[in-house]
């Protein structure tokens, strides 16, 4: 038996997608245009824009209508987390401002542009891209829900793939999708989908040679790659969208992809988030921002030394050797707490409360102030500022074989901050939990999350109940 799931008569636009994607890049090349006389404006007071500034917003607006394409800006978002595309056009107007800026620069024309005024045209150009799509997307999904702009999905696969799929689809209706029919591939158990009040029929080539869809959706096991590949062929005069959604509920994934490597197709598990312009942006945000913070805490952290130095004999910092990105070790540096010999008789994991402290050393322990020369780790670029916490080698060597995907937080560089951090799951607490918070960071990394996590830090993360 066959059975639609859809509400009344799904109207699509999809025939309309490149319209609608023309209409998008215009949009953006305007709003630059309009960002730069307004910021004009602004900044002069004169409603006459001169010549220079006219050439200055066409190629702001020429770049932007360049870069934008490039970083995926324009493709569909249909079903997808919208937070990627405002860090993608973050990153485009930032670009966009770094390239006209090397331009004036190269070209000795810079001193004929004021600073403000382009940097409130790319910030004013931003703001009017975002602002449009928070405008818009509020309405597609409205009229998604009233059944128009929607796209006919049949299902293909065993009864537990397509399931899923049934489920995430009717959880989010604005994604647009709509299920049109279910095919079951081979001997199945179909509770699944009877508990779903779905309706299904076995899989026949002959019904799905032309069939007449927007979307076909394989939902079938990695293990049964020959049953894919047969679908694939029966499917060889559908004019409709093919995908193929493998049963990935066996893996822990990490920033999952598909890469083209020397013309190969690889599917990406484990991947870091930090390639590419990302590793650049990181970088930049570390170095830039750690120099900073050195030079504001610089007098904090003489007076730190001293302090250090008067309460008991030995060296101001303490050195351990910690796990950071791909596994490599490092010296992490520390305002030192404890007396010199205190770790004589080995390292031991956890209860901190109990390990012999100065009371200088208990104080900066309790307030974090012993953290503080982490930012020369970073500055050197052995750490992050927002990363995962790094753990000893000698801890690291045990709890890889212990805690599923602990090797996996070491994806990024460690950071002195993190999202777990922030969360309470610092110092003797739940290791599983930092570790799920860890994986989480890195999954959904971003450079606003960085800004979030530094932000939330300063009121969160210097004093915890857990600090000792």
């Amino acid at each position: 038996m066959e059975m639609t799931v859809t509400r009344g008569r799904a109207r699509s636009l999809s025939h309309n997608r490149w319209l609608i994607s023309f209409t998008a890049r215009l949009t953006d090349i305007l709003l630059t245009l309009l960002a730069g006389y307004v910021a004009y404006v602004g900044y002069y007071s004169r409603w006459q824009m001169e010549e220079p500034y006219l050439w200055g917003i066409v190629v702001g607006a020429l770049l932007v209508a360049a870069v934008l394409p490039n970083l995926g800006v324009y493709r569909t978002w249909r079903g997808r987390l919208l937070s990627p595309l405002l860090f993608k056009l973050m990153m485009g107007y930032v670009i966009v401002a770094v390239i006209c800026t090397s331009l004036l620069y190269l070209t000795g024309l810079s001193e004929n542009f004021s600073r403000i005024w382009m940097a409130s045209l790319f910030l004013v150009a931003f703001v009017g891209s975002v602002s449009v799509r928070a405008i818009t997307y509020p309405v597609i999904n409205r009229f998604r829900l009233q059944g128009r702009n929607r796209r006919q999905v049949v299902l293909i696969g065993d009864a537990h793939s397509c399931a899923t799929a049934a489920q995430h689809l009717q959880a989010e209706p604005t994604a647009g999708f709509d299920i049109n029919r279910i095919y079951l591939v081979g001997k199945d158990t179909m509770s699944e989908l009877a508990d779903m009040q779905l309706r299904w029929a076995a899989y026949d080539a002959n019904n799905v040679h032309d069939i007449d869809t927007d979307e076909v959706w394989i939902c079938l096991p990695i293990s049964r790659g020959n049953q894919v590949k047969e679908v694939i062929a029966d499917l060889g005069l559908t004019a409709a969208n093919v995908r193929f959604m493998p049963d990935m509920r066996d893996f822990r994934l990490i920033n999952h992809d598909i890469s083209n490597v020397a013309n190969l197709y690889l599917l990406d598990m484990s991947c870091t988030p930090i390639s590419g312009l990302s590793r650049f942006l990181k970088n930049a945000e570390d170095r830039i921002i750690s120099a900073l913070i050195l030079l504001m805490i610089s007098p904090v952290m003489l007076a730190l030394a001293i302090g250090v130095k008067l309460s008991s004999p030995g060296p101001v910092f303490y050195r351990q050797e910690r796990v950071s990105w791909n596994g490599k070790s490092f010296g992490m540096l520390k305002f030192r707490s404890m007396p010199v010999d205190s770790e004589k008789d080995g390292v031991q994991w956890g209860g901190a409360q109990k390990k012999k402290t100065t009371k200088f050393g208990a104080f900066i322990r309790k307030t974090s102030l012993d953290e503080l020369p982490q930012f020369i780790n970073v500055l050197k670029g052995d750490m992050s500022i927002v990363g995962p916490r790094p753990e000893r080698t000698i801890f690291v060597d045990r709890f890889k074989h212990e805690i599923p995907g602990y090797m996996q937080k070491h994806l990024m560089k460690a950071g002195i901050t993190g999202w777990a951090q922030i969360n309470g799951w610092r110092g003797d607490t739940d290791l599983e939990k930092r570790i799920e918070c860890d994986l989480w960071y890195i999954e959904n990394w971003s450079l606003m999350l960085d800004m979030k996590i530094i932000f939330l830090t300063i009121f969160k993360g210097f004093i915890s109940k857990n600090a000792y």
